[in-house]
């Protein structure tokens, strides 16, 4: 269901090209069949032309309501499903590197009675009083799996196009964000392109966005499950007003099969 609300939000420029040729198409055959009525004569005639226009009002209606849908879908299900998704990735985020040794301090003992503590089989060195050990800082690492030994990068070597997420020799299996910068001089688009065995080989167009991103953000969605699983060149490509690429970054990425969750066993 996710997959599909992206496909839509994706191709949505194109539906409502569509809907708009529909939209004219009904008009057209409501007009004709009203200048019919018109010029006929004959009331089995007349029932026939007022069907047709009946028709083309029925089909106008249910377009425009499609239309509403797709934007529905464009402006709040979309949305709010990719919110959904950034908070779980900023969770994934989180994974850290193995804990060291923490030192942590000991309390004082509760002394009640007043009573004198023996010390005198409490052995410090003077080591040990100057000495201060670091506890290690917690350090995010990057969403997902990295394949060892990927091939190496195309481009990205330009701050105008960089990928941060997917990085080079990701494995996908689910929708992810594309994190990295795009924006050039007399800036007009980015877009993402694919190449592999979906595409024969090809890069094909998967996304378009006009508005650039100076600083590292969000540049888009992808979504793996269109594709047969298997080793892809996800490129990211900056275009000015000339639509001539300025700049491009390409990494490697894996398309693999949604990984199995584990199914909690029943109570005994």
């Amino acid at each position: 269901m996710t997959a599909l609300v992206y496909f839509i939000e994706q191709t949505a420029t194109g539906l409502y090209i569509l809907i708009g040729v529909g939209l004219l198409l009904m008009w057209r055959r409501w007009a004709a069949a009203r200048r019919e009525i018109r010029a006929t004569h004959f009331e089995l005639e007349r029932d026939f032309y007022r069907f047709r226009q009946a028709n083309a009002v029925t089909f106008f209606i249910l377009l425009i309501e499609a239309g509403l849908v797709i934007l529905g879908i464009q402006q709040v299900v979309a949305p709010t499903l990719r919110a959904e998704a950034q908070v779980s990735t900023v969770a994934l985020a989180q994974t850290t590197q193995q804990d060291g040794s923490f030192a942590t301090a000991t309390p004082a003992p509760v002394n009640f009675d007043n009573s004198p503590i023996d010390a005198s089989g409490v052995q410090i060195g003077g080591e040990e009083l100057v000495r201060v050990q670091a506890t290690p800082t917690l350090t995010p690492t990057p969403v997902g799996t990295i394949l060892p030994n990927p091939p190496p990068i195309d481009g990205c070597d330009e701050p105008g196009a960089t990928l941060q997420i997917p990085a080079n020799g990701m494995l996908v299996f689910e929708p992810i964000r594309i994190v990295g910068t795009a924006y050039t001089d007399n800036f007009s688009f980015y877009r993402f392109e694919i190449s592999g065995p979906s595409t024969q080989g090809n890069y094909a167009v998967i996304g378009e966005y006009t508005q650039p991103v100076v600083e590292t953000g969000e540049l888009g969605q992808f979504v793996p499950s269109f594709y047969t699983p298997g080793e892809y060149q996800f490129r990211l490509a900056v275009f000015d007003i000339n639509t001539a690429m300025q700049s491009a970054c390409r990494v490697n990425i894996t398309i693999s099969e949604p990984i199995p969750t584990a199914t909690p066993l029943a109570p005994q």
